[in-house]
């Protein structure tokens, strides 16, 4: 292992290996001794062959050595032909799932067989094992993930681990995950190895305290923890993994990896969703996973439908529509319930298309949908098998006529989207009367409890549960906040004040006429004065405070719409598009004039969702208000009168989480906020804390991050970017400043242009000069994803305006430009620090090429470091610096100094090993009272063949010890400790017990000289 890796290892990849051990796989650790750890032919292969063969065989008995073969390079990555990952990984997912299809003849004529790569009905059947440092060549470059997981020799999961004392560690382990997968936006670099990916269906990061998991191609707002462990208890869990607590990664872990739970995520929690040009792979969280199963179990374990039905509330943006799938695909793949009928039904005809496009989308196989009252009638009477989506609305018959009972069969269950709504009336009873033995589960993000309405009277208990809290502390939904604008245009705040101030030309007699007649709150939301106002206030906020995320406007009517679209056209620069319902020929010209936006909403709505297209604004009466996903969207301007679950649905299309977006906001031109406050009066006050909070109770909070961090400041001037330095040398308090920072920059994003955040631009902008420069001096990533494009662009911008040496990126010690930059430095024990950190990253970079040497050096400089600090030297500039430049030195001339010597640095890295075990004074210190031997310090002027400090005889012995690795090493020869290394290891040992000083030793030694091969090879 790497020395800067010890941490990360005992800390969090250590304990995970710990893990699947308990679980029952067979664990390969690098750093123990295995005699079988498995083989592959080169580093390219990603599969292991020989186990997938072992177990193809175990699974399909009957299968020959042809159709054996056959089926191996159906699945091998080397032989897949696809236009990119996403594409390879489905290609392999299909066929480990639905299997594939051979020809052979087994007694009665060659016909075709179905093979399975893994057998989902019997865990113990599979082959599981997981090894960790698993290389792989890439086209570029080798990858080494930390962990890698094999189900009968295919990689389906990887783990990437990090320390839990490094900062970011949850945001570099996911980094590193995607540049393994080769997935970064690096133009055309290729990164890591891709084809280890083809049969992924688990990517992890792990950081010790906790981990994360997404599938391939995620992003990072898109990694989740897994925080329930159901249906386990966790006492128990805590017994069989032998801990007197568990944390979020052990959580994770056990739930994802244990054995029949992780084919069940991959047979039945994960579908690939298409459209719009592209395919993206979603698996189930924790809370999907969780409330199918119940409703799954309650369906199993019930005969009675009554018993068997239920509520399923999950707030908006939770993914309800996955959970139905998902729900369905468990339904359609249990043996006793397979030819059950699912029935879909939605209150909307959108929404109906939705759903529909999300099971087709997602290969659920052969959904129907009835296109009219009597398809849905026939597909009901003869259901039996079949998938069916409709509208709750074509339950009604014409006239009198009473809507009649299709089938009493009992193995039919409806899954009723948005449950909320629509379900308490006629047609929900018709529904009811044509299926009257069915099992009803009503899906919803807002329930209702009224003595006339109740969801959870109409469809019964709640199955599960996923509150509006949990989904923001999960990172699954964005907090939502509410500001009101321009009180004087407010609807429902003034009707009379606004009534006067549009129809101030008028007389008393025409207000009178005009009030009697048209002054509905309706009529005065669609003056075109009022309108006009608004879309200039619009187009300031959003230019202010919004871009360059997307916005929504809600109006009041179709009317109301047309005319937002036409100011927006007249007065903005921002483009937009107006997307109403179907309209008839008795509507006005202006609404008219926009039916092609209706005509070509997919294209729009597309264009709306890219956050590439220009266009910025969706202008929408009634349409798109729910059911409507565009993560890109961060503002609703809202002109219209919801109420309920109206509004509330309305505004949760803000809420859906997309990188750098803090938050979702609700801009309200209508006066609805008191209805916003009657519509959470349905949940409880735990359920719904901070669910939607205004903008202006933001704003103690910005003032709370802002004391917190300039309290780092004190006795500092933010102006002297080299005394901020020297007050940031301590890395703990580095990374309390990084934290304080990205929270203050969060705050400012949501509260900015408000005037009250305008008094803290300032410091904001001194912050970021800080911050730059003190990444830039310790060499740290110190970033700060979640503050928001707009902040980060407006520190950035000032940052780059201003010209200072400091927040220039940092130089390494060998560039040429080093020295000059040292010079520029003025305060000494700044430019002392900047020496001693490039030194720290130089030697942390190359310490695996030579670690006695680099090690010596690191142990030098922090002696050097230690006698500064408790003043020994009492500090003296000149020497000190002298000091530094000499290990600089050392650090630049190594590779001439080698070749002088006549050996290549992989040599001289075995021949300082070497002269560290060499238990004889020949290798002298400068300094003979100190009790670390120092790196000799070699003159490139010397003869090195005269050279007292070059041992002639170790050079020989290590360019002889370094050929014999290099004549035996074979592909893959790092895991065959029985063969290849067991050979290498006795012919070094040979050699070195031809040396009197070595003959003690020379296991260990022979121990670091592999060591030392493994990283160099």
């Amino acid at each position: 292992m790497k020395t800067e890796s010890w941490n990360e290892y005992t800390k969090s990849e250590k304990p995970i290996l710990s893990i699947f051990d308990k679980l029952g796989y067979k664990v390969f650790d690098i750093n123990a001794k295995h005699e079988d750890i498995p083989e592959r032919e080169k580093e390219t292969e990603v599969i292991l062959k020989s186990n997938l063969k072992r177990a193809i065989k175990r699974i399909n008995p009957w299968i020959n050595d042809y159709n054996l073969k056959k089926a191996v390079d159906k699945i091998n990555p080397d032989k897949i032909l696809a236009h990119d990952l996403i594409e390879a990984n489905e290609l392999i997912y299909e066929k480990l799932v639905n299997y594939i299809s051979l020809e052979q003849d087994l007694g009665q004529g060659k016909k075709n067989q179905t093979v399975k790569y893994i057998d989902f009905e019997n865990p113990e059947n599979n082959e599981w094992m997981v090894l960790n440092q698993f290389k792989v060549e890439g086209t570029e470059e080798n990858i080494i993930p930390d962990i890698t997981i094999f189900v009968n020799g295919l990689p389906v999961g990887v783990i990437e681990c990090k320390s839990p004392f490094i900062d970011d560690s949850q945001e570099k382990a996911i980094e590193q995950l995607l540049r393994y997968q080769n997935q970064r936006d690096t133009q055309d670099i290729v990164e890591g190895a891709e084809k280890l990916f083809y049969p992924n269906q688990i990517t992890i990061a792990a950081w010790g305290d906790s981990a994360s998991a997404a599938v391939i191609g995620a992003s990072h707002e898109h990694y989740r923890e897994w925080k329930d462990l159901y249906p386990y208890d966790e006492e128990n869990i805590e017994k069989l993994l032998d801990k007197d607590s568990l944390n979020n990664q052990d959580k994770l872990i056990f739930s994802m990896f244990e054995k029949s739970r992780l084919l069940e995520l991959i047979r039945n929690f994960t579908v690939f969703k298409k459209g719009h040009g592209s395919t993206t792979k979603i698996m189930a969280r924790y809370q999907q996973y969780r409330a199918t199963k119940k409703a799954y179990n309650k369906i199993k374990n019930k005969k009675d439908p009554e018993k068997r039905s239920g509520t399923v509330w999950h707030t908006q943006g939770s993914g309800k529509s996955y959970t139905m799938l998902f729900l369905s695909l468990l339904i359609k793949r249990d043996d006793e319930l397979k030819n059950s009928a699912m029935l879909i039904v939605t209150d909307r005809v959108d929404l109906d298309e939705q759903i529909t496009k999300t099971f087709v989308r997602s290969g659920f196989p052969n959904p129907e949908n009835a296109d009219s009252i009597d398809d849905l009638k026939d597909k009901l009477r003869n259901a039996a098998g079949k998938t069916i989506t409709t509208t709750v609305h074509k339950f009604q018959e014409s006239g009198d006529k009473i809507f009649p009972v299709l089938t009493k069969n009992k193995n039919i269950f409806v899954l009723v989207d948005e449950a909320h709504r629509t379900q308490y009336k006629e047609l929900a009873a018709n529904m009811r009367r044509a299926l009257p033995n069915a099992t009803y589960i009503g899906f919803t993000g807002t329930p209702i409890d009224k003595k006339t309405r109740s969801t959870l009277k109409t469809f019964g208990d709640y199955i599960d549960t996923y509150t509006i809290t949990q989904s923001e502390n999960d990172g699954v939904t964005r907090p939502i906040f509410y500001e009101s604008r321009l009180a004087h245009l407010n609807v429902e705040k003034n009707i009379d004040d606004l009534f006067e101030r549009i129809f101030k030309d008028k007389t008393e007699e025409e207000k009178a006429k005009i009030k009697e007649k048209h002054a509905s709150p309706r009529v005065l939301a669609e003056t075109r004065q009022r309108i006009k106002k608004i879309v200039l206030d619009i187009t300031d906020h959003y230019e202010n405070k919004i871009e360059p995320f997307k916005a929504q406007v809600v109006t009041v009517s179709k009317l109301a719409a047309a005319t937002y679209k036409e100011f927006f056209d007249e007065y903005s620069d921002y483009e937009s598009a107006v997307i109403l319902s179907e309209g008839s020929n008795n509507e006005e010209e202006i609404i008219k004039k926009y039916n092609h936006y209706y005509k070509n909403k997919e294209k729009y709505i597309a264009k709306f969702k890219d956050e590439n297209d220009p266009l910025k604004f969706l202008i929408v009466c009634d349409m798109l208000l729910t059911g409507f996903d565009a993560p890109y969207e961060q503002v609703m301007y809202l002109d219209k009168p919801l109420k309920e679950h109206n509004l509330l649905q309305a505004i949760a299309r803000v809420n859906r989480v997309y990188e750098d977006k803090n938050y979702g906001l609700i801009v309200d031109y209508y006066g609805v906020f008191r209805y916003l406050k009657e519509a959470l009066e349905i949940f409880r006050d735990e359920d719904i804390k901070g669910a939607v909070t205004e903008i202006k109770n933001a704003i103690p909070k910005l003032e709370s991050k802002h004391n917190k961090i300039m309290k780092f400041f004190r006795d500092i001037d933010m102006n002297n970017l080299e005394e901020c330095i020297k007050a940031f040398k301590d890395e703990e308090k580095r990374i309390k400043f990084k934290n304080a920072y990205r929270e203050f920059a969060k705050y400012m994003d949501i509260v900015l242009p408000d005037p009250q955040a305008l008094k803290y631009k300032s410091d904001l902008n001194r912050l970021g000069k800080v911050f730059k420069a003190v990444k830039n001096h310790y060499r740290e990533a110190l970033n700060i994803r979640g503050a928001g494009k707009k902040v980060r662009k407006l520190i950035d911008e000032h940052v780059r305006a201003t010209d200072i040496e400091l927040l220039n990126d940092p130089v390494p010690i060998i560039d040429k430009d080093f020295d000059k930059r040292i010079q520029k430095i003025d305060d000494e024990e700044v430019k002392a620090s900047e020496m001693e950190q490039a030194i720290k990253k130089e030697i942390s970079v190359r310490i695996d090429e030579n670690p006695v040497y680099f090690e010596s050096l690191k142990e030098k400089l922090e002696r050097l470091i230690k006698e500064k600090e408790e003043e020994r030297l009492q500090f003296d500039f000149d020497e000190y610096m002298d000091e530094l430049n000499e290990i600089i030195e050392q650090i630049r001339n190594i590779d001439k100094m080698t070749q002088k010597m006549g050996m290549d640095k992989n040599e001289f890295a075995v021949y300082e090993l070497l002269l560290k075990n060499k238990e004889i004074e020949k290798r002298e210190s400068r300094d003979k009272t100190d009790k670390v031997a120092e790196p000799v310090t070699y003159d490139l002027n010397t003869d090195f063949d005269k050279d007292p400090y070059v041992n002639k005889e170790f050079r020989d012995l290590a360019k002889k010890l370094l050929g014999i690795i290099k004549n035996m090493k074979t592909v893959d020869w790092k895991w065959k400790e029985n063969t290849v290394i067991k050979n290498m290891r006795k012919n070094i040992k040979i050699e070195l017990v031809k040396h009197e000083e070595f003959k003690k030793n020379y296991e260990e030694i022979t121990n670091q000289i592999i060591n030392i091969a493994k990283s160099i090879f």
